[in-house]
């Protein structure tokens, strides 16, 4: 995949995560950030953390941060990682930056958390999920998946192979493709096509549920789904 991905909230633990697997892909990534300063300081610390472990002679990788606008129009794949209670407000003011044709992947969770109440729970919203929302503020003619929610950052910030499925809705099916695609690049992950955008709600709960059993057994547990044909699996 050749596109840029720009990573909006590609400050935080899951933008950090997905940005230093991209880019240890060989993808091309923007990192988007309120603060330009911000997002390219933390461009430069995924560069060094990726050189470290490189072999020798290996093309340095090609990772760039930008305010979140200019992060918007300078790729037509963009991936959301921001809380909640920022995401409708962010996705407003972002509108006339979103490309005509662009993905938008959207990790956005619910989580009661982000009006006080606790992470291992979700609030209802009018639209059926966060990715609803999203598909519903975004500009027409942009596409929009559901995708990485499920996926702990801490292990995405890590070296290993992630032991996780990545499941994938969308009312797109060339965008779901992309997205799915996109996933497999991080080894360990397989994507799954998860249909329409509205199962994202669905998907978006499985949040809260890892979140309480990895405080309850203090691990960074994901998902697997087993018992598929080998076909309905994507990855590396």
């Amino acid at each position: 995949m050749s596109r840029p991905i720009a990573i909006i909230g590609g400050t935080g633990p899951e933008g950090m995560g997905l940005a230093l697997r991209f880019a240890r892909a060989g993808e091309t990534v923007i990192i988007g950030s309120r603060d330009a300063a911000r997002a390219q300081q933390a461009a430069e610390r995924i560069q060094q953390k990726i050189r470290e472990h490189a072999p020798a002679g290996a093309p340095s990788p090609n990772v760039s941060g930008l305010e979140n606008s200019a992060a918007c129009g300078a790729a037509d794949l963009v991936i959301l990682t921001v809380p909640f209670e920022a995401q409708a407000e962010l996705l407003k003011r972002l509108g006339p930056a979103i490309r005509q044709g662009s993905i938008v992947i959207d990790a956005t969770v619910p989580l009661a958390a982000s009006v006080g109440g606790r992470a291992t729970r979700v609030l209802g919203v009018w639209q059926g999920s966060a990715a609803q929302q999203t598909a519903e503020l975004v500009p027409k003619g942009v596409f929009v998946v559901a995708a990485f929610h499920n996926v702990s950052a801490e292990v995405l910030k890590g070296d290993g192979e992630v032991e996780c499925d990545v499941i994938v809705c969308s009312d797109d099916q060339a965008a779901l493709e992309t997205a799915m695609a996109l996933a497999a690049k991080i080894p360990g992950v397989r994507a799954i096509d998860g249909g329409k955008l509205e199962n994202a709600r669905i998907v978006e709960q499985i949040t809260a549920l890892l979140i309480g059993l990895n405080i309850r057994h203090k691990g960074h547990g994901g998902v697997r789904i087993t018992g598929l044909p080998n076909a309905a699996y994507r990855s590396v």
